[in-house]
């Protein structure tokens, strides 16, 4: 949900051309899935579209390739730093950081709370642009 709605936000924001953004699984259970029914129809209800997209495994070429790799929860951080063999650059960190809060964007796959997913996720990539949209502001003085 996050690579969409991020993407959503940029758009309206009319900064595409500073961003490349894709979401990579760092487990292996969902390779080649497309996106789970509940998020894309939240999705959905929000105007934003996820077809076409299929889950593919996060590699350590994206750590070097990314200026910045956002987990969700703590395991998502674990097992990115694992693939990327650490995270000596400081690229990786969680979404709902960027809002201030330390905590953790509740996985809906347990309880089909998708709703509540949509929330966390969307405040945490409004926080996100903001701090990048500061970011790229500083980078084009």
């Amino acid at each position: 949900m996050a690579e969409f709605i991020l993407k959503d936000l940029v758009e309206k924001e009319g900064l595409q051309e500073y961003f490349e953004i894709e979401s990579a699984a760092t487990s292996r259970e969902e390779l080649g899935n497309p996106v789970h029914p509940g998020a894309k129809r939240k999705l959905y209800e929000h105007g934003i579209h996820s077809d076409g997209k299929y889950a593919r495994q996060m590699t350590y070429a994206d750590y070097e390739y990314y200026d910045y790799l956002i987990g969700m929860d703590e395991w998502n951080i674990r097992n990115m730093k694992r693939i990327c063999d650490g995270d000596p650059d400081h690229k990786i960190s969680m979404l709902l950081s960027y809002t201030g809060k330390n905590e953790e964007v509740e996985d809906p796959w347990w309880d089909e709370n998708f709703e509540r997913a949509w929330q966390q996720i969307s405040r945490g990539c409004e926080a996100l642009l903001e701090y990048l949209k500061g970011q790229i502001y500083e980078n084009t003085k």
